[in-house]
């Protein structure tokens, strides 16, 4: 009987040695601070990109600090940033990261929908012309 008792115990250490490795293995990460619009923006800011893109009454984009005007097929989203406000629907704001054809970084901020600050009918679809970079691309800062 000595034998029956002394088997389990003997059996579960490499099963508790099993459920130590797996939970380290598995541990989940801690999720990363979200970033505010304002964070966002300075940090392109400190890296030079701070030439905002808005649409001009023609139906293109232009920049503020490079004095280009953009078509869709002339941009690149290579990220975009999405803000839920907590209580207001007026605080949801996107910021598209573009990337033009001589790999200038620019970037859009808005509101969403009826909150949207874009001049001209033709801002949604503009930006649905543009295409999106691989996603796995997309560490910028």
């Amino acid at each position: 009987m000595a034998a029956l008792f002394f088997l389990p115990i003997i059996s579960f250490k490499p099963f508790i040695a099993a459920v130590v490795l797996f939970s380290k293995q598995t541990k989940m990460k801690q999720p990363v601070e979200m970033n505010t619009v304002s964070q966002i923006l300075e940090k392109l800011r400190q890296k030079g990109y701070d030439n905002e893109l808005s649409m001009t009454e023609d139906g293109h984009m232009k920049g503020n600090k490079i004095d280009k005007v953009y078509s869709p097929e002339e941009l690149t989203i290579i990220k975009t940033y999405r803000f839920e406000g907590h209580s207001d629907p007026g605080d949801n704001a996107v910021i598209y990261i573009l990337k033009d054809q001589e790999d200038q970084i620019s970037f859009i901020s808005d509101a969403y929908g009826m909150y949207s600050e874009q001049k001209g009918p033709g801002f949604d679809e503009f930006l649905k012309k543009i295409p999106t970079a691989d996603r796995d691309m997309q560490e910028l800062f």
